[in-house]
């Protein structure tokens, strides 16, 4: 093992290009600001819900305050670089995947080349970068055509101007990190080293085909095995990017508490590490955790992150870090380069994307109740119920991270596929399978099962419906007897047509049960099902949220 890391720590050393030729050494303290963003999801355009705050006028309420988009953030990030003579712009993953349309229809080549040309220099990788696999990852990096798409871009892609980061995501078959582990930037003849990793549970919330042959290693140790080897070359300035995060309860700018996986992550971390910043729950938080600043800039490039640091010149570390969440509000300029990069894509994707599919009768929120229920989310477990009843289908799961955005009243009452697909981006095929009774009950239990807090409450369709108590302990938290299919009780020898997306059938999202389906047929994209759902049905609103009864 310490001779793959070994392997592992020379290529990355090789990769990231340490040696840069020397600079005049400083004898005052150093000044450098990092601006980092994370989750942007490949939001070209702003994105339709903006940034919740606190209400400056009423501290008991909060405001939707416009933010964000490409335009406006390149404006942001110019600006906020006039502060320091050296400066860094850097990424915390999720660049990529689950995008609008307007990058997804290109393979998301517009968002890379929108980063690049705004100045992004690193990013770590986050788990959406594995949606399409490694090769697809390797080739976002490097550049080049799709090998069976090829290229629908106006231009040959040139790959990412950015260096993306890998440190704990190891090919099996090399025993070497995919990308480099951490890149070095030198200000002023001090070297700070960039660590980039993603949350060590990839695997369980990618579909599986996407990390096939990969190996993801815990994060802190990955970290910690990586400092003493940085501290061998001279490097004392440690700043770690990691597409893993916590949840505050404070505004955008604060962080009176913060909770989640990031915590326990920064508490294990060595204390050489200066600065964690993150991503990854789409949350916006300031924090010291232990001392030590931990920042967030919540989603969809509505948030830049700018952090001031000081380097001593005698230890060549970090002793001041300072942060400020800076909103990318509507009032920065557009910046005409990236306005001109989008109008071009759009011209290609116009005519698919404002093609109409159907009407609905109101909005559909996506916003679940206690029991965890949506309107949104009913409606698209029906589409696929519906969709795939060729396979015989009985049931149908949705789980809620595979629902991006609600689907809003048009004003003329028409929807577009664009709509449809910034409610599922992620282009899964839909998945039919033969479980047990028992199975369908190990499935519900496996909600609350290494989901975190709160559990991952999957949409069900119509006709079936069951009770869960919050008071009963995790694995036993359906109620005995309520599950039930078209009126009547499951019988756990009952053999029943499920369908889920390929992401879950693959065991995405840790319902592990589901990879010991039987006779599995695999139907139409779920996105296709949902556009024949919304064409078939023009009547479309919320229904009664009675599928699914919370008892405590």
């Amino acid at each position: 093992m310490r001779h793959t890391l070994k392997l592992v720590f020379a290529a990355a050393a090789l990769l990231a290009g340490c040696a840069t030729a020397p600079q005049p050494v400083a004898t005052e303290p150093v000044k450098v600001r990092v601006l980092a963003i994370n989750d942007f999801h490949g939001n070209l355009r702003p994105a339709t819900g903006g940034l919740r705050i606190q209400d400056p006028a009423n501290p008991g309420k909060t405001v939707v305050v416009p933010a964000g988009g490409a335009e406006q953030l390149a404006t942001a990030v110019a600006e906020l670089r006039k502060a320091s003579p050296n400066s860094v712009f850097v990424a915390a993953g999720d660049l990529v995947g689950a995008t609008p349309l307007l990058s997804a229809l290109f393979r998301d080549e517009p968002t890379i080349e929108s980063l690049s040309l705004m100045g992004l220099e690193i990013s770590s990788v986050g788990n959406h970068e594995f949606d399409k696999g490694a090769a697809e990852l390797l080739r976002l990096q490097r550049g080049g055509c799709d090998p069976k798409e090829g290229c629908k871009g106006p231009t040959t892609f040139k790959g990412a101007s950015f260096q993306y980061l890998a440190a704990s995501t190891v090919d099996k078959r090399t025993g070497l990190t995919l990308l480099p582990a951490y890149k070095v930037k030198t200000f002023q003849g001090i070297p700070v080293a960039f660590i980039g990793l993603t949350l060590k549970g990839t695997p369980g919330i990618v579909v599986p085909a996407g990390v096939a042959g990969l190996e993801f290693r815990d994060e802190a140790d990955t970290v910690n095995e990586l400092v003493p080897r940085l501290q061998a070359q001279g490097i004392e300035a440690i700043v770690v990017l990691i597409h893993e995060g916590g949840v505050p309860t404070g505004d955008y700018n604060e962080c009176p508490g913060i909770s989640g996986p990031i915590v326990n992550i920064v508490k294990k971390l060595d204390k050489a590490v200066d600065l964690v910043i993150t991503g990854h729950t789409h949350r916006a938080y300031n924090c010291r955790i232990e001392g030590r600043l931990v920042t967030s800039g919540d989603k969809y490039g509505t948030i830049v992150t700018a952090i001031d640091l000081v380097l001593d010149p005698k230890t060549r570390d970090i002793t001041s870090a300072v942060a400020d969440n800076v909103i990318v509000r509507a009032n920065f300029a557009k910046d005409p380069r990236q306005t001109a990069l989008i109008e071009q894509y759009e011209k290609l994707v116009v005519p698919l994307a404002r093609r109409v599919v159907g009407r609905i009768a109101a909005a559909l929120p996506r916003e679940a109740n206690r029991a965890g229920e949506s309107p949104l989310g009913q409606v698209i477990a029906d589409a696929q119920l519906a969709a795939t009843q060729d396979a015989g289908a009985q049931i149908a799961f949705m789980n809620p991270g595979g629902i991006r955005a609600e689907l809003p009243m048009p004003a003329d009452g028409q929807v577009r596929y664009e709509d449809l697909f910034s409610v599922q981006p992620f282009y899964n095929n839909l998945v039919t399978m033969t479980l047990t009774g028992a199975q369908v009950l190990q499935l519900l239990e496996q909600q609350w099962q290494g989901q975190g807090a709160g559990g991952r409450l999957l949409h069900v369709s119509r006709s079936f419906s069951y009770s869960w108590d919050a008071s009963r302990p995790i694995g036993q938290r359906v109620v005995p007897g309520s599950v039930r299919l078209n009126g009547q009780p499951l019988g756990p020898d009952a053999n029943l047509r499920v369908t889920v997306n390929a992401f879950m059938a693959g065991g995405g999202d840790s319902f592990g049960v589901l990879k010991d389906g039987r006779d599995v047929r695999t139907g139409m994209m779920d996105v296709d099902a949902l556009e024949l759902f919304v064409k078939n049905n023009p009547t479309l609103a919320p229904g009664p949220l009675d599928r699914v009864v919370r008892l405590n």
